[in-house]
């Protein structure tokens, strides 16, 4: 994983020193990372950001991080604009791999040279430099994929708006002013 100094979110963690026992973090954002976010999520507010992982060792090089993350936001609604205030708790397991592993590797077919991908098997794992890598990111990336595209509050609903049926309310058709015309 490449560090990102662009982020609004950062905790980089030495993993170089990590031995078989588990370390716990535990990370939360404060008032500047929390508008930096919800500018780069497009939502009004980020209120809360935090995140709970246990890092250990994986295979020989590898580095687990697994935890969960929670946040609380407030968003427009799709149909109103109003505020609407959502909760995300989100359980993450990602596994990292220092750059140039054999474990980064993808298996690749032999006959055609595609790569092997099984959609419900785990996902690849994250390549990182150095001895560092940065579990606000993470923490930021889960919570951004679970944030509601389409927001709305519960008591609103599409009831004004109704697809007629009706043949009156059909756009005339190009050819219906030739159905009176004769050929002499």
């Amino acid at each position: 994983m490449k560090k990102d100094d662009d982020a609004p979110f950062s905790y980089p963690v030495k993993v170089g020193h990590i031995s078989a026992n588990p370390v716990e973090v535990t990370i939360s954002a404060d008032a500047e990372e929390r508008a930096g976010l919800a500018g780069l999520w497009s939502v009004l507010e980020v209120k809360a950001l935090s995140a709970t992982f246990q890092v250990m060792r994986w295979k020989r090089d590898g580095v687990r991080l697994k935890g969960r993350v929670t946040a609380d936001i407030v968003q427009a609604c799709v149909v109103t604009l109003d505020p609407v205030e959502s909760h995300i708790d989100e359980p993450v397991e990602v596994v990292f791999v220092p750059e140039g592993s054999k474990l980064a590797r993808l298996p690749v077919s032999s006959e055609t040279g595609e790569m092997l991908l099984d959609p419900d098997g785990p996902d690849a794992p994250e390549v990182f430099t150095g001895d560092t890598i940065d579990a606000g990111v993470v923490a930021a990336e889960h919570a951004a994929l679970a944030i509601d595209p389409y927001p709305r509050r519960a008591d609103v609903a599409f009831g004004d708006h109704i697809e007629s049926t009706d043949k009156d309310d059909r756009k005339p058709s190009p050819f219906a002013v030739l159905k009176d015309w004769k050929k002499d």
